[in-house]
């Protein structure tokens, strides 16, 4: 027997669930050939990978890497977390569909999120994943954002669309997905998204099939009530399966919620990271719903008024919790907190923040402590990723000068801490959740598992090594532990270095 690839000798972690067993995997093109005692089986390549796991690649469900998947440096840092798929599009806003005033809208207000689209407008669906097939050691796989499709319609508008209106978005939903989008997603604390009712979503829904709907809920935390009862409200409407984004807060409160969507019928699942900070706009975390913050110039109107001096004293408890991020211009504040960064600039906070708002046309972005860091939010974190609707999403963000340290190593943090340390998964039920649990919610049906006939995505990765390096105060060091990485059959990481095949595909549901 002849093979382009045999990996030899590893515990195979096939994930189903089932126990590791020790085999080898054969390759041929980029498929999984032959598992099993390949003894006399020669290949070309032959990887030697007794003492490690080898599983089937990581899918991000959650990723900002729209622009940044192209970087090689973003390639390495999701490849060393034996990442091999982003799920882009997310939060509501991306770059396609849309014209040129489209994407620049998205581009602008989601520069500290997204960066700068790929190609030139006017984009289709189809014309992003074409500009992702074979340019990147990753795949991808891409949700039609809500918001981009509601600003192409009706631009900053927060009135209810007109039924030509909601006609013209669902024609968009339907031709996002004719040319291969994996779901719908939407941000509801983001603009435009945030002025969609639960109607509007759910008609939009309708024709999605089994694809999920991706939500940034309109609340979350404490307050993760309101975002869930609008999202069992959008699933009974639509009956379409629901899937929560970055879902976090405290587990007495958030469990229960999951539960009774459960027990109400709907497909739900959700995604978390393992940090108890989060990262976006700055604009989204420190002003009021009365800026239009869709609208630049009006919201600097408003900004250089005095039409907030009433609000920015309430903010004096959320100062010590912001990093600066991202801040074009300012790139001396870029890793400083809030506080530390207006003493240095000789002002009180707000008026700093002001500042760097109206300066950076509020394209600003921070890092963010939740007000449950601590024992009982790492206490929460581990109960709800236990759950078995987890699925594992990093929010990687990959733009400014010190971005949150999630992109370069949840997926490790998962394994290393999660696993290793703490025992919340066994390997097994780590590879469900971060690999064919995905893969199924996603349609991506060929892929997720380690089986003759799927995919070869494939990671080969030390339990005792493998670890993220990334800090809050070293975001953008890669993990560890993770040496070989196969994306549709190339190798793509070796020793732990990026190979510079450019293997990845755009995928499209349903496999191939």
């Amino acid at each position: 027997m002849a093979f382009d690839v045999i990996i030899r000798g590893g515990r195979v972690l096939d994930g189903t669930g089932a126990p590791a067993f020790r085999a080898d995997v054969a390759i041929s093109g980029d498929r999984i050939a032959a598992l099993g005692r390949l003894e006399g089986a020669e290949a070309a390549v032959e990887v030697q990978a007794a003492g490690r796991f080898v599983a089937p690649g990581f899918i991000d469900c959650h990723a900002h890497g729209d622009a940044a998947v192209f970087d090689p440096r973003v390639q390495l840092a999701a490849l060393r977390q034996g990442v091999t798929t982003f799920v882009l599009g997310q939060d509501g806003l991306s770059f396609a569909p849309g014209s040129a005033r489209t994407v620049a809208y998205a581009a602008r207000y989601f520069a500290a999120v997204n960066g700068s689209p790929p190609r030139d407008a006017p984009l289709t669906v189809g014309d992003l994943l074409a500009a992702y097939d074979r340019a990147t050691a990753l795949n991808t796989a891409y949700l039609i954002p809500h918001g981009t499709v509601r600003y192409e319609v009706m631009g900053p508008s927060p009135q209810a669309p007109s039924p030509e209106e909601l006609r013209r978005m669902l024609r968009l939903v339907e031709q996002g997905l004719a040319d291969g989008a994996a779901g719908l997603s939407s941000g509801l604390e983001y603009l435009p998204g945030r002025h969609a009712t639960a109607a509007e979503l759910a008609a939009l829904c309708a024709p999605l099939g089994r694809l999920p709907y991706v939500t940034h809920m309109r609340a979350y935390g404490e307050r993760a009530g309101i975002g869930m009862a609008e999202v069992v409200e959008i699933a009974r409407r639509s009956g379409a399966a629901m899937h929560v984004s970055h879902l976090h807060g405290p587990a007495d409160v958030l469990l229960p919620l999951v539960e009774d969507a459960l027990a109400r019928d709907v497909d739900l699942t959700f995604d978390t990271y393992p940090y108890l900070r989060g990262s976006t706009i700055l604009a989204m975390v420190v002003l009021p719903e009365s800026v239009p913050a869709a609208e630049v110039d009006r919201a600097l109107e408003v900004l250089e008024s005095d039409r907030l001096d009433d609000w920015w004293p309430t903010l004096a408890g959320l100062w010590p919790r912001l990093t600066i991020s991202h801040a074009p211009g300012y790139g001396w504040a870029e890793g400083m907190g809030m506080v530390a960064a207006a003493e240095r600039a000789q002002m009180e906070p707000a008026e700093f923040c002001r500042r760097l708002l109206i300066d950076t046309r509020l394209e600003a972005g921070v890092v963010s402590a939740r007000p449950d860091e601590g024992p009982a939010g790492e206490e929460s974190v581990r109960r709800i990723l236990r759950h078995p609707s987890h699925t594992g999403g990093s929010d990687g963000i990959y733009v400014g000068g010190h971005p949150h340290p999630r992109g370069w190593g949840a997926f490790a943090r998962f394994l290393g801490r999660h696993v290793r340390e703490l025992g919340d998964w066994s390997w097994e039920q780590a590879v469900v959740h971060l690999a064919s649990h995905p893969a199924r919610r996603f349609g991506l049906d060929d892929r997720g598992l380690v089986r003759p006939g799927c995919v070869a995505d494939l990671i080969v990765f030390d339990p005792v090594t493998v670890a993220d390096l990334a800090t809050y105060a070293a975001p953008r060091t890669p993990a560890t532990g993770v040496g070989e990485v196969f994306v549709s059959g190339e190798r793509v990481l070796s020793a732990g270095a990026l190979t510079g095949a450019r293997a990845g595909r755009a995928l499209r549901p349903g496999g191939g």
